[in-house]
């Protein structure tokens, strides 16, 4: 790359947009709760490698096991999912240069230039550029064992995780704990992701259970990761630790925010840290204001052994703690604060939205349970388009639905359809095949 055409991309990344505008969206006003019976059938077992199991979750997901280093467990994941490797990858990929227009509306300038003079392919190789140097080396090592495997090439699964970093989703979360769950003494956490659903995106949804090298302390410990096939970054995912993280892509800040930047570590990988190295949302709040950080999200980190959630403000230049008492921005018609709850409704300012959840939040208050959120929470908000995960973390009970892939029939967005339930603890002490 041109050093110039570099240096200035750099010094503009640092520069911040103030945004004063105010989502629009608001959910339809004749919602429906989903009453749809839960899938509550033990995973079938597809097919296995020494260091790598693939099972289904009925028509909600597959789920995949894998065991040792990081390129180990690449390897199983491209052994195993061969196939739809080679057909998502690419179609992904197609996918992604048919919608370009559409990326450079919901980017910075600068970044739009690139598109447009030089492709959507030389602006997720930049963001590489700008980032590799903050991203740990067993995120590229696991994409290798994966390319090496399956024959997709690694240039390609390296820009599909970049993608995050150009256009962030819309999404929902909350914290629950306390008296917002006296019904159970347990803590609840709700991620709801509402990104594609016209793209590949849906047809290849999947689970992967890491199993990292137990003779290894610096590997980190078993984790779940929610997401679809090809991907090892972070959209919504659990710990054994009983640690969850939650992400809301912020399009409409306020000043608080202060700048972006898009040189620092992907947030999707920083999210897999929390959830694969830390121990307490104690460590997730020391990881995260240590960070260099990029563009501006909400994160949230649930706590099942604690019995708490918090909610963060993220950003290039600023990173705030929220609890139930200071959680912002407050505004008492739109986003009031509720006792032992923290949440966001679909972006930072909007207020439809944010008045939904808080409404339901408030209605359920007392008894906020998983069946209730997928029943009567997360339909009538309507927020949750491409999969949601609602997650008892003091049980490790996890609540997963998954958009409709194309050719299927039903509802098409995951709130509206049937949800599986996964005990967690059984998921991540699964032995390795002999």
């Amino acid at each position: 790359m041109n050093k110039g055409l570099f240096a200035g991309l750099v010094l503009l990344s640092c520069l911040g947009v103030s945004l004063a505008a105010y989502c629009s969206g608001k959910p339809s006003p004749n919602p429906s709760p989903n009453l749809i019976p839960l899938y509550t059938d033990a995973p079938a077992l597809v097919s296995q490698i020494s260091n790598g199991q693939l099972y289904t979750m009925g028509n909600v997901t597959k789920v995949l096991h894998v065991w040792g280093t990081p390129y180990q467990m690449g390897t199983a994941h491209g052994t195993l999912l061969k196939s739809e490797l080679n057909v998502m990858m690419p179609d992904l990929w197609s996918y992604l240069v048919s919608q370009v227009s559409e990326i450079m509306s919901k980017v910075p300038e600068w970044i739009a230039k690139i598109i447009a003079n030089a492709g959507l392919d030389a602006a997720l190789d930049l963001t590489y550029e700008l980032t590799k140097d903050y991203t740990g080396a067993y995120f590229y090592e696991e994409m290798q064992g994966i390319a090496d495997a399956s024959g997709v090439d690694f240039k390609l699964l390296r820009r599909v995780h970049m993608i995050g970093e150009l256009t962030k989703g819309s999404c929902s979360m909350y914290g629950a704990w306390g008296s917002a769950t006296a019904s159970t003494g347990h803590t609840f956490q709700l991620r709801a992701l509402d990104w594609d659903t016209t793209g590949p995106y849906k047809d290849y949804p999947l689970v992967v259970v890491y199993h990292p090298n137990p003779n290894n302390a610096s590997a980190g410990h078993p984790f779940v990761n929610v997401g679809f096939v090809g991907w090892i970054g972070t959209l919504t995912g659990v710990s054994a630790t009983q640690l969850m993280i939650s992400e809301i892509g912020v399009s409409f800040p306020d000043d608080t925010f202060g700048y972006e930047s898009r040189i620092g570590i992907p947030f999707t990988f920083l999210m897999r840290d929390i959830i694969q190295f830390d121990q307490t949302v104690d460590d997730s709040i020391s990881r995260i204001a240590d960070a260099k950080r990029t563009c501006d999200l909400i994160l949230g980190v649930g706590d099942g052994k604690l019995g708490y959630f918090r909610g963060f403000e993220y950003s290039a230049e600023n990173v705030y703690v929220f609890d139930d008492t200071d959680m912002r921005p407050y505004n008492e018609t739109w986003h009031p604060r509720i006792e032992n709850i923290v949440y966001w409704g679909m972006d930072w300012l909007c207020p439809a939205y944010n008045q939904a959840l808080g409404q339901q939040l408030q209605k359920f208050h007392g008894n906020i349970t998983g069946e209730n959120t997928l029943r009567y929470i997360t339909p009538i908000v309507q927020t949750g388009s491409l999969h949601i995960a609602v997650t008892d973390l003091t049980s490790q009970i996890m609540w997963l639905s998954t958009a409709r892939p194309d050719g299927w029939t039903g509802a098409q967005y995951a709130y509206d359809r049937q949800f599986a339930v996964f005990d967690l603890n059984e998921l991540m002490n699964t032995p390795q095949p002999n």
